[in-house]
């Protein structure tokens, strides 16, 4: 769904999907179309440095299996991004139904009140966090001029 909305936004996009299955059949609803499906870890993500304007993030990152990888996310996601990208996204927040629906699911929450530290711990600039009851959303930039990597 997400997709569909983005790829009229943008004359190409690439989208990341852990699950092979799941990146074959996006690929194939998405075929001839200016939308490109990688399989992969964003944790690890096999792009060059510096190769994207943009970067969203869509209630995945608590999915993440722990904060350490979710920060290793937020640094990869920094290292692919041009000098001056814009990262988005957003997640949910705690409540009994969102935890029922993830009993048999990884759910590693993300602290909205601490979200914004962890963004510039990990390079981006420009950093917003704004939290309801149920979600947050967030936007950050990558500082303008060279690339640098960071590391843990």
């Amino acid at each position: 769904m997400t997709t569909d909305a983005l790829r009229h936004r943008a004359p190409s996009l690439t989208a990341l999907e852990i699950d092979g299955v799941l990146a074959g059949s996006l690929a194939a609803r998405f075929q001839s179309s200016n939308v490109t499906v990688e399989q992969g870890d964003a944790t690890a993500m096999a792009f060059a440095d510096a190769t994207f304007t943009g970067a969203v993030c869509f209630t995945m990152l608590h999915h993440v299996p722990s904060v350490e990888l979710q920060d290793q996310l937020l640094r990869e996601v920094r290292r692919v991004l041009i000098p001056g990208g814009t990262f988005v996204g957003s997640d949910s927040c705690s409540s009994l139904v969102f935890r029922l629906a993830h009993l048999a699911d990884t759910m590693v929450l993300v602290e909205p009140g601490s979200f914004a530290e962890r963004l510039r711990a990990a390079g981006f600039v420009d950093v917003s966090v704004d939290a309801a009851r149920r979600a947050f959303r967030f936007r950050a930039r990558t500082p303008a001029g060279p690339v640098a990597t960071l590391t843990p």
